[in-house]
């Protein structure tokens, strides 16, 4: 797969391979002023409310965070969201630096206020968030290896990292609202146990412009991403 840091040229690369991931190997994440105004492409849609006050925090990290989750316990996440609440189920026993990584950054807030930058409806059926920028460049500072690779398999409801190449997560990631076909290349963490219709609706909205990869119609929008660990 060719690195979806290229969200300009989706056109060209989305017919040989579909990209799912940040330009981790120039990665500069832009000042939280870079989404200071709402995409003038995205709209809201019926199901999807207007966004919280706010802007993303941009934070910047070094190093990857030490890993502080209880592997064996329960890990939760609300992904409240302008288009519906998304509840997961984290797989830290799978996934336990992808895990420990995602809440960290939900901890720091590093989630609100940030847009879901791309939405795929031909060939792989994924909403992709998590960027602050919004570009599809963006990410904490650090990356980390891949998990949980052998034989993953990406069914409606998968949550998985997004990447530029094998040991390039950081803070992207996507939602998959209808089964998909991808090679085991892209960490599986969790899965939505509830606001699936959520998701679809905003597949349904569709892709500004009317191709089938770019930024969705909907302005999906965290206003708020919490973890919980029981």
């Amino acid at each position: 797969m060719s690195s979806h840091s290229q969200d300009r040229s989706i056109g060209t690369t989305r017919r040989t391979a579909f990209a799912l991931g940040a330009a981790v190997a120039t990665l500069v994440a832009l000042a939280p002023a870079a989404q200071a105004f709402p995409n003038p492409f995205q709209q809201t849609i019926p199901g999807c409310t207007p966004a919280a006050p706010g802007l993303p925090n941009g934070k910047q990290w070094p190093v990857e965070p030490a890993l502080t989750i209880d592997t064996a316990a329960t890990h939760t996440a609300t992904l409240e969201t302008t288009c519906g609440t998304l509840a997961l189920d984290l797989d830290a026993a799978a996934a336990p630096r992808t895990v420990n990584s995602f809440a960290f950054l939900a901890a720091e807030g590093y989630f609100d206020h940030t847009r879901c930058h791309r939405l795929t409806t031909e060939g792989i059926y994924v909403l992709q968030c998590g960027d602050p920028t919004a570009t599809g460049m963006g990410g904490p500072g650090y990356k980390f290896d891949d998990e949980n690779l052998a034989g993953a398999v990406y069914p409606a409801g998968t949550v998985a990292m997004a990447n530029a190449g094998p040991g390039t997560n950081g803070s992207q990631f996507f939602l998959v609202y209808r089964d998909t076909q991808l090679p085991p290349n892209y960490t599986p963490f969790g899965r939505i146990t509830d606001g699936l219709d959520a998701l679809t609706n905003v597949a349904n909205a569709g892709v500004a412009g009317g191709g089938p990869d770019g930024t969705p119609v909907a302005d999906v929008v965290f206003n708020a991403v919490r973890t919980t660990q029981s």
